[in-house]
């Protein structure tokens, strides 16, 4: 099962899907230097396992995989769609018109062990 949070650690047995998202992190801050003096901010969002359509179809063929996820977050529970969807639009506002270059977790603590 691929994951969304592949940019912030290792995966053995997935090196290019890993490479390709540990590059999307440093794009995000060559990006964010590039732009910073024309006033665009770069950032990138690093979600843990999202309550999405995409895990009730991975369910469909792997029926334990909620589960899985669900037991890998500290949290105990998947992230809501709703919950990336306001961090993205709180790094939209001017409320974060000084962050640039950086790579939001929202993984209910995933990452963090």
């Amino acid at each position: 099962m691929l994951h969304q949070w592949g940019g912030l650690i290792g995966t053995a047995g997935l090196c290019a899907y890993t490479a390709s998202k540990h590059g999307v992190i440093g794009l995000t801050k060559t990006a964010a230097l590039e732009y910073a003096k024309q006033g665009i901010r770069v950032n990138a969002v690093c979600p843990g396992a999202i309550n999405t359509p995409m895990v009730d179809k991975a369910e469909m063929i792997y029926p334990e995989v909620r589960g899985l996820l669900t037991s890998m977050h500290p949290i105990g529970r998947l992230g809501e769609p709703d919950e990336v969807a306001a961090a993205v639009l709180w790094l939209c506002s001017d409320r974060a018109s000084f962050v640039t270059g950086h790579s939001l977790v929202i993984d209910g603590a995933l990452t963090a062990q």
